[in-house]
């Protein structure tokens, strides 16, 4: 049974005058009268039509979705959190099934996924296919399935969030929860939920090919901390691929050719040592993760 008292809904906004007013609403409906808009300095009636819908409204310092969200959770005083949009495309009528594995103590973290039953236009294609690269590319480097790690639908508990390193402050901080939840072995669990398309008039944030690179990029970094052999290793086998067709190249044209090239035949062994030791440092350092990990495992026990 979800205690709704004890629940925050959490809305970090920016412009979203045409929607926030029906999506608090729509929870308010739903028993939930702890509603947190977090604005990012909207130009628009954001926070005036928040506040006459009955929501509670703070201004954030500074800018950017992740610091909103991250300011938002200082704020909260309930133990459970959860978190959406506020551009009208989550549904309330999903918020029992996003926190009930809080409450039964199945997770600590719930992720909805948005494929599981979308509306048609709800994202366009090159958005779908951005997705689906983003979550292949976490499976890949961070060894967890979580299914849409993109999603902006979140439940989970205060406690969980502030065991969390979050520094992103754009729309990577999605990627950033994922990773940390993978890092800290935060229990996550994945549920269905529908993806509605943004109503009309109403204008995405979001810029695909921009944030889109973005996210990738934190998703790489983040790698260093969780994944020291994917992101070293990976490093180190590019160098030493270049520097092995460089040493093909020299070694041909002094072969065939006759041809000497003594500075590239130094980058050839210069960059096949380098990526050597990427490697090899990416091995010890991902030994160290995994002996911090077993040991914060055994002091929690």
């Amino acid at each position: 049974m979800v205690d709704r008292s004890s629940v925050c809904v959490l809305i970090p906004t920016l412009d979203e005058a045409e929607t926030i007013g029906d999506v608090v609403d729509d929870f308010r409906d739903h028993g939930f009268d702890n509603i947190l808009v977090v604005d990012g300095h909207s130009t628009d009636d954001t926070r005036e039509i928040a506040r006459e819908h009955g929501a509670r409204v703070v201004e954030q310092s500074g800018r950017g979705k992740g610091q909103a969200v991250r300011e938002g959770v200082d704020l909260v005083d309930q133990e459970h959190v959860l978190m959406l949009d506020g551009d009208g495309t989550y549904r309330a009528e999903d918020a029992e099934q996003m926190l009930e594995p809080l409450f039964e103590g199945d997770a600590e973290h719930v992720i909805g996924d948005r494929f599981a039953d979308m509306e048609s236009g709800a994202m366009s294609r090159l958005n779908k296919v951005g997705n689906k690269v983003i979550n292949g590319a976490f499976r890949w480097i961070h060894g967890r399935d979580y299914g849409d790690i993109l999603s902006g639908y979140r439940a989970f508990t205060v406690d969980s969030f502030q065991r969390m390193h979050l520094t992103a402050e754009g729309f990577a901080i999605e990627t950033e929860m994922a990773v940390e939840c993978a890092k800290h072995d935060i229990t996550t669990t994945v549920v269905p939920i529908t993806y509605l398309a943004r109503p009309t008039g109403s204008e995405t944030n979001l810029h695909p090919v921009r944030d889109g690179a973005r996210i990738i990029f934190a998703l790489y970094k983040l790698a260093k901390t969780n994944n020291p052999l994917f992101y070293f290793g990976s490093v180190g086998t590019v160098s030493m691929v270049f520097g092995a067709l460089v040493g093909v190249y020299v070694g041909y044209e002094w072969i065939v050719q006759s041809v000497s090239h003594e500075v590239l035949a130094l980058v050839s062994a210069f960059t096949i040592l380098l990526g050597v030791q990427l490697l090899m440092f990416g091995v010890l350092a991902d030994l160290l993760v995994s002996l911090h990990r077993e040991q914060m495992r055994r002091l929690e026990e």
